[in-house]
């Protein structure tokens, strides 16, 4: 294992009260304390601090993110901090994972259904090989690190270890490539294979990018080791040794593979005799089916589809014992710190739960053996137990942190001397007017400003009458992806808008100098989003700007408020003092507006999707494809597009935001009602309408038919997200129909469960499918775009009889 040091290399010396925080912190690792906090205010280099303490300890260190989007931002900023270390990047590496499952209720079963980001699967890849040959690593990684990943003594084991000037034999060596599932292609040279001319063996290794090796023998030799261009061939360099790690994690030697093999037909037996004990015929026949087959698979391959259900007996583990994780590949001295830990400490307590679930039912009805549970992440008592020493960083600490820290730094002071903004409560009663009148003096002032309401419909009723009076404004929230997220975040900071509209996103991480208002409506709302921690988070998002101030729309002063404002005070004194003493004039931060960064768009791209306002993504694809029939789209879809592109505000909300009954009456007026829209007077709105808002088919523009294929992929991802795996199935099933495919075999819309070892669905799976082309639902189907989708296209179900 090499041993370099960490150098941080940098123009920025530590500032206010930084070396005080960088001193206490370093001093507390270094006598062994296993809890800290880092109490950092927002805007007060809490990152750069976290750099300098690595620098001073000197070890390797895990950085705990709560998504990917910041994962990516803190791995950026650590690289420019240490460009001579090895700064990896470790996130799930799938597009979209849609796990298998089983529903009883309906009989279906659903199978495993992923896509995978090869450029994320290198950067684990590089992550893990780094931890195997050097200490000077810093790994930022999401909660995917306590998921199970294989054991880093076989992953080691299996590296080939390659010396110029060594005697090899050079079958061997491709013996031991096809060992660690490198596969030979002379034709497409990809990452994870390899190909051979004469003397000459060029493998690409599963860490790497966009260099590859090339081996060159003289007789058993190995005369020379050169890195080249997978593309040109042009050599970069020579090197005296190289290391070749696995192309997965899941990898094992002959010799263990086959003593595991045993270990899995030995469950096997033993789980068939539980189930035809209890006379279970369908669901022993069932498992043995489909392990039997994996045995076969793993026997002549070395690998299966699913092979990580049997890591437990790949790795020679005690059932209930811990998996594999990336924590297993750091050694025993690491680091690891946590950001934003009030929000990241809970994501690991509440992973083990929903897999739990999950794998027991599939277990329980014949798809899995027992063993397969114990491919799972980390329970949070065994992440405690996995940790030496841990820095929890977050301008406001949960409870937990508090409690088992045995030392809370502050970091209070800002280097740029600003200070905390002001907070002013005013009344809820004429909320809106008052709003308008600060966006107007801050849009003046060349400033942006940030809304947070407490529902999607609020935030989206409100841009809209925001947009009708004349302001430039946008909404955000969870039905945007990320990417898009930090797009409309460039453009706000570059002036493209002036207000942003919010829920929670307008929270953690979000670093921009330009906002000098914070608009916190129904702030006496107790709950989640008007906790006291939410509240200073949201706050400190005015704390980059010299004329930051925050407004707290609310009748009364609830304890959340009165905690976040009286903490908010205190630090802003604390501040001010420092400023006086110092002779320190608080200056806004000057920050570049950068591009989102490459890394974020692999580990999150999944479209355009979210740009538009509403729902309406099924609908779309029910008009479509009714279309596709020739017939002429429903009221309900064209109300969804109605809806979608004018939103005025309910009722309701009015009342809720205290929307006046004079301008704002005037406005919502104007706007057409939706027997105007019908009848064409709805379409000189400004927004964009709905692809498919004509009822002609012909209107629609391959363009605008992929975008909605693109929006329905999005909406499919986003429920195996939330585990709604039927769901799920179906909108795959929805986008083969768009694609014009035949379904696939096993998904939701073919067939219900499959798996009673015939090949033929059961009676119940049988009797799910009655009548869907005759116009009745199944009782699964509770999207209402979905019921519609499949009770208005006629359809003739064909007979698919497999053979036994």
């Amino acid at each position: 294992m090499e041993e370099r040091r960490f150098t941080l290399k940098t123009e920025f010396t530590p500032k206010g009260d930084q070396p005080q925080a960088i001193s206490r912190l370093v001093e507390g690792i270094h006598k062994g304390i296993k809890h800290q906090t880092l109490l950092g205010a927002t805007g007060t280099g809490k990152t750069f601090t976290m750099a300098a303490v690595i620098e001073k300890v000197q070890r390797p260190t895990l950085v705990l993110a709560h998504n990917k989007t910041l994962a990516a931002q803190l791995c950026a900023e650590f690289k420019e901090f240490f460009p001579d270390n090895a700064v990896e990047y470790f996130v799930s590496y799938y597009d979209y994972y849609q796990p298998e499952a089983y529903v009883p209720q309906s009989d279906t079963f659903i199978e495993k259904d992923a896509s995978i980001n090869d450029e994320i699967d290198k950067l684990r890849h590089a992550a893990t090989a780094a931890l195997i040959e050097r200490r000077d690593v810093i790994i930022v990684a999401s909660v995917s690190c306590i998921y199970g990943l294989g054991s880093p003594e076989e992953y080691l084991d299996q590296m080939i270890s390659l010396r110029q000037g060594q005697s090899y034999d050079r079958d061997a060596i491709l013996r031991r490539l096809v060992d660690i599932q490198y596969t030979r292609n002379n034709i497409n040279f990809a990452r994870g294979t390899f190909r051979v001319r004469g003397d000459v063996v060029e493998v690409y290794p599963a860490s790497y990018s966009e260099r590859a090796v090339r081996l060159e023998f003289f007789g058993d030799e190995l005369e020379r080791i050169s890195e080249i261009d997978t593309l040109t061939g042009e050599i970069y360099g020579e090197r005296y040794h190289i290391s070749i790690f696995p192309n997965t994690h899941y990898v094992t030697n002959r010799d263990k593979l086959e003593l595991s093999i045993a270990n899995i037909e030995a469950e096997l037996e033993e789980r068939l005799t539980h189930f035809k004990e209890r006379d279970k015929l369908l669901e022993a026949q069932r498992l043995a089916q489909r392990t039997r087959y994996d045995i076969e698979m793993l026997r002549e391959m070395g690998f299966c589809t699913g092979i990580e259900n049997y890591s437990r007996h790949l790795t020679f583990r005690q059932p209930g014992e811990p998996p594999y994780t990336l924590m297993h590949f750091f050694p025993k001295d690491f680091l690891l710190m946590v950001d934003e830990s009030h929000v990241s400490i809970p994501q690991v307590g509440a992973m083990y739960e929903g897999d739990r679930s999950r794998k027991s039912t599939l277990i329980e009805h014949g798809f899995r053996l027992p063993s397969a549970a114990d491919n799972r992440p980390l329970k949070f008592n065994e992440f405690e137990q996995m940790l030496n020493q841990v820095v929890y960083v977050s301008a406001t600490p949960a409870d937990y942190e508090l409690k088992r820290s045995q030392q809370v730094v502050e970091q209070i002071i800002r280097p740029t001397g600003l200070l905390d903004p002001v907070i002013d409560v005013r009344p809820v009663k004429g909320q809106i007017d008052d709003l308008l009148h600060e966006i107007r003096q801050r849009v003046q002032k060349d400033q942006r400003i940030l809304v947070t309401t407490l529902t999607k419909k609020m935030a989206e009723d409100l841009t809209a009458y925001l947009r009708q009076v004349g302001v430039r404004v946008r909404w955000m929230h969870s039905d945007v992806d990320a990417i898009e997220r930090m797009q409309i975040i460039r453009d706000l900071r570059l002036g493209e808008f002036d207000v942003l509209v919010g829920i929670n996103l307008l929270r953690e991480g979000l670093d921009l100098p330009e906002v000098g208002l914070v608009a916190i409506l129904d702030a006496d709302k107790e709950g989640f989003l008007r906790s006291d921690r939410s509240l200073i988070q949201t706050i400190g998002r005015a704390a980059r700007n010299a004329e930051g101030m925050v407004i707290m729309y609310g009748d009364r002063i609830t304890k959340s408020m009165k905690k976040a404002i009286d903490e908010t005070n205190r630090r802003r004194e604390i501040q001010i003092a420092h400023n006086q003493e110092h002779g320190i004039t608080p200056q806004t931060v000057r920050k570049a507006v950068r591009n989102v960064i490459e890394m974020t768009i692999s580990s999150e791209k999944s479209g355009a999707n979210g740009a538009t306002p509403g729902g309406g993504v099924l609908a779309r694809a029910a008009s479509y494809l009714k279309q596709r029939q020739g017939k002429k789209g429903s009221k309900a879809t064209q109300e969804a597009t109605y809806a979608d592109t004018h939103l005025p505000p309910e009722t309701g909300d009015e009342a809720m935001y205290g929307i006046p009954g004079g301008a704002g009456a005037e406005v919502v007026a104007e706007t057409p009602s939706f027997e105007e829209y019908l009848a064409g007077a709805g379409t000189q709105d400004s927004t964009p309408q709905s692809p498919v808002a004509d009822s002609s088919f012909e209107g629609m523009s391959p363009e605008n038919l992929q975008s909605l294929i693109q929006d329905l992929e999005n909406e499919m991802k986003e429920a195996a997200k939330a585990l709604e795996f039927e769901r799920a199935a179906m909108l795959r099933d929805v986008i083969i129909e768009l694609k014009g495919a035949p379904p696939p075999k096993g998904s939701a819309k073919a067939g219900k469960s499959a798996g009673n070892g015939t090949g033929a669905p059961s009676d119940s799976a049988k009797s799910s499918r009655k009548g869907r082309g005759k116009g009745s639902s199944s009782s699964a189907i509770t999207d209402p775009g979905l019921e519609m989708l499949f009770t208005t296209t006629p359809a003739k179900p064909k007979s698919r009889k497999r053979k036994a």
